[in-house]
C-alpha cells in the first residue's frame, strides 16, 4: 500500500494531535485529510516551512488552551433546562439533541460547536444528565442538563393527595 507522510492542522481522532507528523495511506489523505484541510503534504521542499508552522502551532494551542480553560470556568457554574412535551412515563415526544444544548448555550451567550458537545445518544426521557462539553483536546466540562415535562409542576400537584385539615372538607 502506498503511503504519504503529511502534517496535521487539526486534531484528527485515533490519528494524532495538531501539528504531529504522521504516516497515512495515500488514499485517506488525498481523499479525506487535504481536501477538509486536516492536513498539509510533508514534501522535503515544506519541512523547513513546516518545522516554522509547528512552532506557530504550538504557540496558538497554548493561546487556545487558555482560552478553552476561561471558556470551562464559565460553564461550570451553568446548569441547562429543557422542557419538552413528555408522555405518562416521561418519555419524550421529541429528544433533546446536541444541537438543542449548543443553540441553549448559544442563548446564554457561549458559542460552542454542536460537534464538541459528547452526548453518545439524543436524551429522550426526563431526567437528569451529565453532558460531557470537549472545549479543547485537554479540556472537557461536565455539564448537568435537566429535562423535565412542560407544564411539569402543574401535573406533580393535580397528582398530590389533598392536604389533611383542610378547609374544603366538612369538619364534624
Amino acid at each position: 500500500m502506498a503511503t504519504t507522510t503529511v502534517l496535521l492542522r487539526e486534531d484528527v481522532e485515533n490519528l494524532g494531535a495538531r501539528g504531529d507528523i504522521v504516516r497515512v495511506k495515500a488514499g485517506y489523505a488525498r481523499n479525506y485529510l487535504l481536501p477538509r484541510k486536516l492536513a498539509v503534504e510533508a514534501t522535503p521542499s515544506n519541512m523547513r516551512q513546516i518545522e516554522q508552522e509547528r512552532a506557530a502551532l504550538m504557540r496558538r494551542e497554548a493561546r487556545e488552551r487558555e482560552m478553552a480553560q476561561a471558556r470551562a470556568a464559565e460553564l461550570q457554574s451553568l446548569r441547562l433546562t429543557f422542557a419538552r412535551r413528555a408522555g405518562e412515563h416521561g418519555i419524550l415526544y421529541g429528544s433533546v439533541t446536541a444541537m438543542d444544548i449548543a443553540d441553549a448555550l448559544r442563548e446564554r451567550g457561549i458559542e460552542v460547536d454542536r460537534r464538541r458537545i459528547t452526548l453518545p445518544e439524543p436524551i429522550k426521557t426526563t431526567g437528569d444528565f451529565t453532558v460531557v462539553v470537549r472545549l479543547h483536546r485537554e479540556v472537557s466540562v461536565e455539564l448537568p442538563v435537566t429535562v423535565v415535562a412542560e407544564g411539569g409542576k402543574k401535573s406533580e400537584q393535580a397528582e398530590a393527595p389533598p392536604e389533611q385539615g383542610t378547609s374544603e372538607e366538612p369538619q364534624e
